[in-house]
């Protein structure tokens, strides 16, 4: 008996759930080889946004000194070691999901500049397949960027973390990943659509969730308003629950609140990112807009 790529019913069979897994698995390799191909780039990315974390925890630093609970004897008092996390994962995990956004769509914009991007889209895979493995390869580059960032932080600051639910984030910032992935699929049509002003549009959607999702303070202090909108967004809810399992020691089950909106923003954005791409492609194929730019 032959194996069957595609079912009557239209379901994909085994031989085809393989090629889609190794076919998602290559557009990941290409990611990793464009990013060896333009190391310096990547190297500029990384050396920028450690240093911007690190000016970001001296000036949580300076906060606390001035208010008057810096050090103690030489030594940081517990306040302002608490202080410095708080701030250090809001700039953490801005780094994160600035570069997913990035990620994502400049694979867009550099498919358009190459003039390749009409071919990709010709290649006998379904567009689910090329957007999880283009998502797939940010996260998991993200993720280690960002362990590793976490590290270089608490060695240069001397953050005590022996109380630190480090699992526990971890788990809130990957289930957050798939949300982040879904917004990441939404605002690749900008630069599809547009190569010019698309990445703008993505610089936009950026800096509304940096100002709703309180990246470097608490939404308590934002207009009631603002509050209800940053409900809206799952980097508040990775900011909260990554927070309270760093700052606060909070165990694992005490961060269901945080974890199940972002499970169902998850299983919302995806599929509806998917959808809107797959409107924009079709739009973009009839209207000639896939040409080369540059």
């Amino acid at each position: 008996m032959s194996s069957v790529t595609v079912t009557k019913h239209g379901r994909i069979g085994p031989s085809g759930l393989t090629r889609e897994l190794t076919a998602a698995y290559g557009f990941m390799e290409r990611q990793f080889i464009l990013m060896k191909r333009y190391w310096l780039w990547e190297l500029v990315w990384i050396i920028y946004s450690l240093t911007s974390s690190i000016a970001i925890g001296y000036g949580a630093k300076y906060m606390a000194t001035a208010m008057g609970g810096g050090n103690s004897g030489g030594v940081m008092t517990h306040a302002a070691g608490q202080l410095i996390i708080f701030m250090l994962i809001g700039s953490l995990l801005w780094g994160y999901l600035s570069g997913l956004f990035f990620d994502i769509s400049n694979v867009v914009g550099w498919e358009r500049w190459e003039g390749t991007i009409e071919y990709t889209f010709m290649a006998p895979i379904s567009r689910v397949t090329q957007i999880l493995g283009m998502c797939g390869f940010s996260v998991v580059y993200g993720v280690g960027r960002t362990l590793a960032m976490l590290t270089a932080v608490a060695v240069v600051f001397h953050l005590d973390l022996s109380h630190a639910n480090i699992a526990g984030a971890m788990l809130v910032l990957a289930v957050g990943s798939f949300s982040f992935m879904g917004l990441g699929t939404l605002v690749a049509i900008f630069p599809l659509m547009s190569a010019e002003r698309g990445t703008q549009i993505t610089g936009i959607v950026e800096g509304a969730m940096l100002l709703f999702s309180g990246i470097y303070y608490k939404i308590e202090i934002l207009p009631v308003w603002m509050q209800h909108a940053s409900k809206l967004s799952p980097a508040t809810y990775v900011l909260h629950g990554m927070r309270s399992a760093l700052v606060d020691g909070a165990p694992t089950s005490a961060l269901w609140s945080d974890l199940w909106p972002l499970i169902v923003s998850g299983i919302i954005l995806i599929p509806l990112g998917l959808k809107v791409f797959s409107l924009g492609e079709h739009y973009c194929k009839r209207t000639g807009r896939l040409k080369r730019s540059g």
